[in-house]
């Protein structure tokens, strides 16, 4: 079970305070669990996870085997959560610099696409796919979405040219609603392979869907390990008091909101959460950033960045928090060597890990952030693997559904974002749109 440490938040809060929400956080875990609050037509996620393959997660298997065997790269096409979910697990597994141990029919690069619109950043995907035997993914609900949508165009061209009408069927995959939407109708009038976004579960909860998990499958994750984590996590997350991490961070994140701290500073020490980062800020800004609340999520990655934000977290605006993700040490252990010269000073570690500079890295920021009044919530995720990821999934979508609930908010609209719709429509002159 992942272990939540509050230790560090008693300088602005005091047991007390949180003992007072107990009611309070009850009541908010009820009400998403029984689905009596608003958004309850989105609690699909609730129950994806299993400890038994279903048929669809066989399903997926198989597709991906099939990707792996014929194709040298695998093209993911999707925005928001389609894009920002796969990637996390699969950065968070095998690391940011992935690519470059694969490339092979077996062991496929993976690329996304459809999640901007820089001429610069397809220019570098076609010049990656040209002369690679590859594969592609369509994610989308309505298949209308702008920056999917025109990815979805070209890729479907460059395999039909290669590959003819018939051979290009054999390697598109599309993920998309079951019963409607542009995506729906061209994946039936071509005979693509679909798979279902369930109608219950929004994009930024998608994860454990086969938007998460056929990405991942083709990456080589095991997703029978991935829906087991996300089931055990299930189980133990259903405990109704504060010795549920999920209790403790939900309510620690609204206590320091209410006392002025705007702004949640996710951070890990690790490298390769940091596209789980991105997951988790849009999992938390489209969930919580409406009606004029929410704390406002951002990440960094230390100590890199500690290099370059140190010193606003420390002594800048005091209107932020910062909640730590911690790993348990990985197996291979790396030795700091000797220096005759000593030029640099630091034959003093001669024979300690790297683990163990990062650890006191780890404590000493947590010291100078602290004592600058700056809280600090510790995520201690421990070892990982592929069950793991599943676990960080469901520990932050609970989380996630609860605290919004504890806000008052409804965590599963995103009304916000059709204003900049509706504003490019107009711009690019899209018929319907016309200005008034």
């Amino acid at each position: 079970m992942i272990k939540v440490d509050i230790s560090n938040v008693w300088g602005q809060l005091a047991l007390p305070d949180l003992l007072a929400t107990e009611k309070e956080i009850s009541a908010a875990h009820r009400t998403l669990t029984e689905g009596t609050g608003e958004g309850n037509d989105f609690l699909g996620w609730l129950n994806l996870p299993t400890f038994e393959p279903t048929e669809e997660m066989l399903r997926i298997m198989d597709a991906a085997k099939r990707v792996r065997a014929n194709s040298e790269a695998f093209v993911v096409v999707g925005i928001g959560g389609s894009y920002l979910g796969p990637r996390a697990a699969i950065e968070l597994l095998y690391g940011p610099n992935y690519n470059l141990k694969r490339g092979a029919k077996g062991n496929p690069r993976i690329f996304f696409a459809g999640n901007g619109l820089s001429t610069r950043a397809w220019n570098d995907l076609t010049q990656e796919l040209e002369g690679k035997d590859f594969s592609v993914v369509f994610i989308s609900k309505s298949g209308t979405t702008t920056e999917p949508a025109i990815a979805t165009r070209a890729l479907r061209w460059m395999l039909e040219r290669k590959y003819g009408t018939d051979g290009a069927k054999e390697r598109i995959f599309v993920i998309t609603d079951p019963c409607k939407g542009a995506l729906r109708q061209m994946a039936m009038e071509e005979g693509w392979e679909t798979f279902v976004i369930p109608p219950d579960v929004g994009g930024r909860f998608s994860v454990l869907t086969p938007v998460g998990l056929l990405p991942m499958a083709v990456a080589g994750v095991d997703i029978c390990q991935v829906m087991a984590g996300a089931a055990q996590a299930k189980k133990d997350y259903d405990l109704r008091s504060f010795e549920n991490p999920v209790w403790l961070y939900a309510a620690i994140r609204n206590l320091l909101y209410r006392q002025g701290k705007a702004i949640e500073l996710l951070t890990s020490f690790e490298p390769a959460f940091k596209m789980m980062g991105g997951w988790w800020q849009q999992l938390f800004g489209e969930s919580e950033g409406k009606d004029g609340k929410g704390l406002f999520p951002v990440t960094a990655e230390f100590t890199a960045d500690l290099h370059s934000l140190g010193q606003m977290i420390q002594q800048g605006q005091r209107n932020l928090f910062e909640t730590m993700v911690r790993f348990a040490p990985v197996a291979e252990a790396v030795t700091v060597g000797s220096d005759a010269k000593n030029l640099d000073g630091l034959n003093y570690l001669t024979g300690r890990t790297l683990d163990f500079v990062d650890e006191q890295a780890f404590r000493g920021t947590v010291a100078a952030h602290v004592d600058g009044g700056v809280p600090v919530v510790t995520v201690d995720v421990g070892e990982l693997n592929d069950a793991k990821v599943g676990e960080i999934f469901y520990f932050f979508e609970l989380a996630c559904g609860v605290s919004a609930y504890m806000l008052g908010v409804n965590p599963f609209n995103q009304p916000g974002v059709e204003f900049y719709k509706r504003n490019m429509f107009q711009l690019l002159g899209k018929p319907g749109y016309e200005k008034k």
